[in-house]
């Protein structure tokens, strides 16, 4: 069976993980990715980071970080 492919990480992201975190938070956003990943805790603002593996394997789910959209301010509302 092939490997599969890494999970596409980028900063800004928004994971939730198995375990939660000590202080009950199980929400964590992702500041670092590269061989380790860097997160930190939404709850209570904890950085930790670990193997990009072992992130993959606790991964339970991924909210991709949203990308402003050039062109959509304000001023171009009618009314």
């Amino acid at each position: 069976m092939p490997p599969r492919p890494p999970t596409p990480f980028t900063s800004g992201d928004r994971i939730t993980l198995k375990k939660l975190h000590p202080c009950g938070g199980g929400d964590w956003e992702v500041y670092r990715v590269g061989a380790d990943i860097g997160l930190k805790c939404l709850t209570c603002g904890h950085g930790v980071m670990l193997p990009r593996s072992e992130v993959e394997r606790r991964l339970k789910a991924r909210v991709a970080a949203s990308v402003p959209t050039a062109g959509r301010g304000g001023a171009e509302q009618g009314g």
